[in-house]
């Protein structure tokens, strides 16, 4: 009888195994397609992110420059649309007079002319700003942008104007509720089929307040991300996606995308099924790591065709679809 009993046990628990292996494995998959690029700030100044930590100016540390394109700008997202970028992420911040400004510091004497915050502005006064004042390369003996980034700074209706049938992913940037109440004004009378081109990621309160208000719309927090794909490992093994995990946006570490039920194929395809973007960025996603050489391009899996974060999108994708 324990004999059995044993064995009984051994053939339930390999069954389970060979199930968990089928329904997650892709060998079987097609892995035919390929991925896409999502253009971190359009094509922007790029610095070592070695050297950043929460509190760093980043224009005062970058590379010395190989293009004349500064992040966040109507010419930076265009030009990473035309090296064949399929999604730009761009940043916006609340202005005095309740526009939204494209801009990513909190304060405006990290790249710009200006001081303070974009909030102690209006939309008509940062037109006026240099956002090309603080770029330097060299410790500040030059400064290759001073003077030619007055009036670049973007309104958000530009973007959307702009680009009218283009995906983007939009940074709620200073994180408030407030900012989350203006954008919804923006996006409010968009037909469906343009919402369903737009992410908006930052803090959980503006987040939850879009959700509110349209509850199909791709959304992304630190909170979320964490708690979906806790869930979709105790239960992803099954096929099953829980609801935590759609109409989201997911941002995945490579070095720990392997851990993933059914990844590549399988988890991409999923998560497609039920809304959710998939963006694979580099190493451990510190710092807004991304894929910037045709090198770093080698470590993407076979069978991948979710999206890639870069930085460098003129260099990662040279002869552009």
């Amino acid at each position: 009888m324990k004999f059995r009993k044993r064995h009984l046990l051994f053939c339930i628990l390999a069954l389970i195994v060979l199930f968990m292996w089928l329904n997650n494995t892709n060998l079987f998959a097609n892995k035919s397609g390929t991925y896409c690029f999502l253009a971190h700030r359009g094509l922007g100044q790029t610095f070592d992110v070695s050297q950043v930590e929460w509190d760093t100016n980043t224009a005062e540390i970058i590379d010395p420059p190989e293009h004349p394109y500064l992040e966040n700008t109507l010419e930076s997202m265009q030009v990473a649309f035309d090296c064949g970028a399929q999604c730009v992420e761009l940043d916006i911040q609340r202005t005095k007079d309740n526009l939204l400004a494209v801009f990513h510091d909190s304060d405006l004497q990290m790249r710009t002319n200006g001081a303070g915050s974009v909030s102690d502005w209006t939309m008509e006064e940062l037109k006026r700003l240099d956002i090309g004042y603080g770029y330097t390369a060299d410790g500040g003996q030059t400064y290759p942008f001073r003077g030619k980034g007055v009036g670049l700074m973007p309104e958000f209706s530009e973007v959307l104007a702009a680009f009218p049938d283009k995906e983007l992913l939009i940074h709620l940037r200073d994180g408030d509720l407030k900012t989350a109440e203006v954008l919804w004004q923006y996006l409010q009378d968009l037909p469906e089929s343009r919402l369903w081109q737009i992410t908006v990621y930052g803090d959980e309160a503006g987040l939850q307040y879009l959700r509110e208000h349209n509850g199909e719309i791709r959304v992304l927090s630190a909170s979320r991300l964490k708690s979906a794909l806790l869930q979709y490992e105790l239960l992803g093994w099954t096929g099953y996606i829980p609801q935590e995990i759609q109409n989201m946006e997911l941002h995945i570490p490579l070095r720990y995308a392997k851990f993933l039920w059914g990844w590549p194929t399988k988890f991409v395809e999923r998560m497609a099924s039920v809304n959710t973007k998939v963006v694979l960025v580099a190493g451990s996603g510190k710092w807004s790591e991304g894929f910037d050489t045709l090198q770093s391009l080698d470590a993407i899996p076979s069978g991948y065709t979710g999206y890639v974060w870069t930085n460098r999108i003129d260099k990662v994708n040279p002869s552009p679809a």
